[in-house]
């Protein structure tokens, strides 16, 4: 019998960016770098799972932007073609290092990676993400959750309540359109929580959400079993906490896994490193120089020298990993099956892109990890969070404290001398969409079109990843260029629908380009939804089943 549970869960999100104004636009190879080296090596590693018959549990929260570039038909176009070109590169890579044996077998491992890569999206996929991850869900192996719709920071949109309230219900009902269910759980967007904003999860079903390790640590009162338990809010849905030692090992840029001198090097790529006459054909416009996903260096140490990536060493030392982190999971939660008197759960969220991306040994760690949970060790067992509340339906009532996972644990990452000027705009642009939307309790034709491309407009614009690029300084100029559009085209509808203008040639333009959830409904930015939230629990429902 297992003393205690392993929650994993993997955040997946990107924002949307959709250019056809554009052939190549730069920014999109977010979008293709992200399927070829982390969507498809996992859904690989979930299918070979299943065809093992290994029983694993995760967590899987696809945000609603990146789900609805998986069903873009002109990003799909877009991504075969860059998958044409990867084959074409890994083809002539073969050819490159066919004289140097300490690349070759790289070369090769690419080549049957970018071929791998193509058949599962053209031949066994047929071009449907969504479908593939919507197939893995119904065999009840993965568990997958929402966050807000554009990932809007949610303490800070909270100005306008209604705002908060817009992106929850835009994302539930998108999440439902696709996977034929309501979610059971939600990623708050960078785990930011606002007390209070239960209340708006709990009016759309959401039993549980995730909140960093000191939003439940500093909770009021203190929980009994600290960030090993759930908690309910006073409106009734439970709160995970994630745990710092778990992310610590595989998260840290110093301590953790990722960093071990035998996985393969990140920055050293032959995008940067080969003549521009040789690589140019596959950077952006021919001599941008950036990422191909072809490298063939380990990291080997901290200085620049860089050895040469050997698969098989990498291999063992993923392997290596997994029981390492099983190994400690393990003697956590003995500790922690001692001292309580319910079987504790660890809760291990993580960005997906570093299963892939950033650690490209990642998915097969993961695929060890699942296989030695289940065959060889007898303490805990995966699950997810929803089922954790199946066996455990009574948990202490508590307020975690506002907090997010970003640097410094609050909203510092989205609120700095480097973002600050953006949220003055975002609070008057949401001021008035309520406005309109209440003025104009039932518009139809142009009208309703020109409101509901408003709303398209403003959730574009609340996109937490804007400020956060600004706050790193990559690709900043990107991130301020899309904010200043969406804005500029909301209050250019705002204007038109005011004074009763609507040039509708412009507005069927930007239905083409901003084409964001087809079916919303403007109305959701309406004040009466906050009237019909929810009260609260009374603080005496019982600690413990």
């Amino acid at each position: 019998m297992t003393r205690g549970y392993l929650a994993m869960v993997l955040h997946a999100h990107l924002p949307y960016v959709r250019h056809p104004e554009h052939e190549h636009f730069l920014e999109e190879r977010w979008f293709y770098e992200a399927v070829t080296e982390c969507y498809l090596p996992l859904l690989w590693v979930f299918e070979r799972l299943l065809e093992d018959n290994v029983d694993f549990r995760l967590t899987f929260n696809l945000s609603p932007t990146l789900i609805a570039m998986f069903n873009d038909d002109l990003l799909r176009q877009r991504y075969v073609h860059h998958l044409e070109m990867l084959n074409e590169l890994a083809e002539r890579e073969v050819e490159r290092t066919r004289h140097q044996p300490e690349f070759q077998d790289t070369a090769l491992l690419y080549r049957d990676l970018v071929s791998r890569a193509r058949y599962l999206f053209t031949e066994k996929y047929h071009w449907d993400l969504t479908g593939a991850f919507k197939r893995i869900q119904d065999s009840g192996k993965i568990e997958i959750i929402t966050t807000g719709a554009t990932h809007g920071y949610f303490p800070l949109l909270g100005v306008q309540r209604e705002a908060v309230y817009a992106q929850v219900a835009v994302a539930v009902q998108y999440y439902e359109r696709n996977f034929g269910r309501p979610p059971s759980g939600f990623w708050l967007p960078e785990c930011g929580y606002h007390p209070g904003d239960d209340r708006i999860l709990k009016k759309f079903g959401i039993k549980y959400f995730l909140v960093e390790s000191h939003g439940l640590l500093h909770a009021s009162p203190r929980p009994k079993y600290g960030y090993y338990a759930p908690v309910y809010t006073p409106a009734g849905v439970a709160a995970f906490g994630r745990d710092m030692e778990s992310s610590k090992q595989v998260w840290s840029a110093k301590e953790g896994y990722p960093g071990d001198f035998d996985y393969r090097d990140f920055y050293r790529d032959i995008g940067y490193d080969l003549d521009l006459g040789y690589i140019g054909r596959y950077l952006p416009e021919g001599r941008i120089r950036s990422h191909t996903g072809f490298k063939y260096h380990r990291i080997t140490g901290l200085s620049d020298c860089k050895e040469p990536y050997n698969r098989h060493y990498a291999m063992e030392k993923a392997a290596l990993h997994a029981g390492n982190f099983i190994f400690n999971r393990e003697k956590q939660i003995e500790w922690l099956a001692a001292i309580f008197d319910r079987q504790p759960v660890v809760v291990a969220p993580y960005d997906t892109e570093l299963f892939g991306h950033w650690w490209f040994e990642g998915p097969q760690w993961l695929d060890f990890l699942c296989r030695k949970i289940y065959f060889d060790q007898k303490t805990f067992a995966m699950i997810t969070p929803g089922e954790y509340l199946g066996i455990y339906p009574c948990n202490q009532v508590s307020v975690p404290s506002e907090s997010s996972w970003g640097w410094q644990g609050y909203h510092e990452v989205w609120l700095n001398g480097a973002n600050d000027w953006i949220w003055r705009h975002l609070h008057k642009a949401a001021g008035r969409m309520v406005e309109l939307a209440n003025n104009f309790p039932e518009a139809e034709g142009d009208l309703q079109r020109a409101l509901n491309q408003e709303a398209r407009e403003l959730l574009l614009a609340q996109s937490s990843d804007w400020p956060f690029i600004m706050k790193t300084g990559t690709m900043v100029e990107y991130a301020k260029r899309r904010f200043e559009t969406h804005i500029s085209n909301f209050t250019r509808l705002y204007e038109e629908i005011r004074y009763n203008r609507i040039d509708v040639g412009w507005l069927g333009w930007l239905e083409q380009q901003d084409n964001l959830f087809p079916e919303i409904d403007y109305q959701v930015y309406q004040s009466r939804h906050l009237e019909e939230l929810p009260g609260t629990l009374s603080q005496h429902v019982p600690v413990s089943a």
